[in-house]
């Protein structure tokens, strides 16, 4: 005790686990690891509202053995642990905590992750050098006591892709001084420790981010048992809360599947909050449960009971008002490097909307509900406001040299069709622009397939940055076909029901196994729609492919009519998109 206490550690070794759900919770550490939980700088709190991967173990060993290492003014780590932190946004805090402290910082990418789908540059197969699915680095730290307090370290990198076998070799065949490194320049405020095209940083930067744009926001809705609170009609609904609230807690929890109690879901909980606002006192209401699948649940807005985390501060706005909103993804850790996660909704929406292994979609509605304090005064508006930051805004009009006005309703003649909600400009105006204008123009900028490969290391870490418009006239080409696939995804555009397929054969139309075979997409073994193109079948929003997800989450299931002609929609409606999207890149796009 006598030589840990008082003595300099000279050596310390061990295999810290990978756990992000840590049981390490002493005052001690966690004490410690509160500086890897601040913004480069280290005297702001982490803008980030769940830093818990920060948490893992492999992060409070990394902060363990750096306190030592700091103790005694020299020493080298030496970890192999997960690559994630070496440019997932979380951790920008942590790289520079870590550059404050050593001298020189050694990583080595040995990639691997089967979760985010690695290949080799070359397109071959990239596989993990353990068993895992977590891609690996070995990362090694130095000080020497030598560098300024108030200088950053010096980053070099390396990334090693391909077979296990030819990773070990590598490894076996070389040492520290006679691997090719690539030293990085520290550019804030991410700190990255991976090989990026900084360059296409440096434009991409000087764009604004999405959730900076739009100040509200937050994740979709947790209902905890989607069985039990999300059906196919408004009756379903209601028969299902009716006959629950006749059952005992037991008698419910088997007769609806609804497992065992958690902490922020329990029957009883639900139990009450129907008694206290079913019938009356809730909403009957659509829910956006994946691509081109609304459902219908009942919102009480009550945390900790029908819904498990309802998002009230932002669902009750599309309860209270028309709205439209973007539903878009902030990357799991060491996310895709294919972005596709960005739709549409005029409803509330369910968290795994793209996909239940991604983070949380976090959605942005595009008006805000007036305030009430529950009195009605003369003064008291009845106008939605937008919900965009008004600095930004300002910016972008400058920029256009056109004024903002902060209602489409305002500014465009009355709807065309109440059932297509197609909007008509009043007399072409192009001298002022709208919330729902800027709404379609990022909604064309994160369609365009250049955009997504230009920026798709960036794209995978954090929220989109969306470059401000150069000029009126790409803004309004933009807009323009931003708005034609803004109707489309929400199958409000006529194009929708000009259907490419068929559905030649009869049957029960019950959904056994959805196959896609030379054009045709067979629902069962006699029964297909006919006339799909491929690019429909396998296009993706998100983590999932919605041709086939929209299927497959009907297996077992009768199509009705209604229910054949909106998988004719999607069809149609993917096929556009994919259209569009060629469209859009001849538009250039900073």
């Amino acid at each position: 005790n006598h030589i840990k206490r008082d003595s300099p550690v000279m050596c310390i070794i061990g295999n810290p686990p990978y756990s992000g759900e840590s049981a390490n919770k002493g005052d001690w550490i966690m004490n410690l690891m509160e500086d890897y939980k601040k913004e480069p700088g280290g005297k702001e709190k982490l803008k980030e509202r769940n830093p818990k991967w920060i948490n893992d173990d492999y992060v409070k060993f990394l902060r363990y053995g750096q306190h030592y290492i700091e103790k005694n003014g020299s020493g080298v780590l030496a970890f192999i642990n997960p690559h994630g932190f070496l440019d997932n946004p979380t951790f920008r805090g942590m790289r520079w905590n870590l550059l404050k402290t050593y001298d020189k910082i050694y990583t080595i990418d040995l990639h691997g992750n089967s979760k985010k789908k690695e290949k080799h540059p070359d397109g071959s197969a990239d596989v993990n050098v353990f068993d895992i699915m977590q891609g690996v680095s070995i990362n090694i730290f130095v000080k020497t006591g030598e560098k300024k307090a108030n200088e950053l370290g010096k980053v070099f990198h390396f990334d090693l892709f391909g077979k296990r076998e030819i990773k070990y070799d590598f490894l076996n065949e070389n040492s520290i001084s006679t691997i090719d490194y690539k030293e990085l320049p520290n550019i804030a405020p991410n700190y990255f420790f991976l090989n990026k095209d900084f360059e296409a940083q440096k434009g991409y930067d000087e764009g604004f981010l999405i959730s900076e744009l739009f100040p509200l926001n937050n994740v979709g809705i947790v209902t905890a048992r989607d069985g039990f609170t999300i059906h196919n009609s408004k009756k379903d609904v209601e028969n299902t809360i009716s006959e629950f609230l006749k059952l005992d807690d037991e008698e419910a929890r088997i007769k609806y599947k609804l497992g065992k109690d958690v902490r922020d879901w329990q029957v009883n909980f639900a139990k009450k909050d129907l008694l206290n606002h079913f019938p009356e006192k809730g909403f009957f209401a659509k829910i956006l449960y994946r691509p081109f699948d609304n459902r219908w649940t009942y919102y009480t807005g009550n945390t900790k009971g029908f819904h498990c985390y309802p998002r009230a501060d932002v669902m009750k706005h599309f309860l209270k008002v028309e709205n439209i909103g973007i539903v878009i993804n902030k990357p799991a850790q060491g996310g895709s490097d294919f972005f596709s996660q960005v739709f549409l909704t005029k409803t509330i929406t369910d968290q795994s909307i793209y996909s239940a292994m991604s983070n949380s979609p976090y959605v942005c509605p595009l008006y805000l509900s007036p305030k009430t304090n529950g009195q009605q005064t003369i003064d008291q508006t009845t106008e939605r406001t937008p919900n965009l930051n008004p600095e930004i805004v300002k910016q972008i009009a400058a920029q256009l040299g056109l004024n903002f006005v902060p209602d489409h309703e305002l500014c465009h003649a009355e709807l065309v069709s109440a059932s297509q909600q197609t909007l008509k400009r009043v007399q072409g105006d192009k001298t002022v622009f709208t919330p729902l204008d800027l709404l379609d123009y990022i909604y064309a900028v994160l369609h365009s397939p250049t955009y997504r490969e230009k920026y798709k290391e960036f794209l995978k870490i954090d929220f989109p940055r969306v470059p401000f418009p150069q000029d009126a006239a790409s803004f309004w080409q933009l807009v323009k076909l931003g708005s034609q696939i803004r109707q489309i995804h929400l199958l409000e555009s006529p194009i929708v029901e000009k259907y490419i397929t068929g559905y030649p054969e009869d049957g029960d139309n019950v959904v056994i196994k959805p196959k896609y075979d030379n054009d045709k997409v067979f629902i069962n073994d006699t029964q297909y729609f006919s006339n799909v193109p491929e690019v429909a079948w396998n296009f993706f929003i998100g983590g999932y492919q919605p041709a086939q997800k929209w299927l497959k989450d009907r297996k077992d299931r009768k199509l009705e009519f209604d229910d054949i002609l909106h998988y004719q929609k999607i069809i149609v409606a993917l096929s556009e998109t994919d259209r569009l999207m060629k469209e859009i890149d001849a538009i250039e796009i900073e």
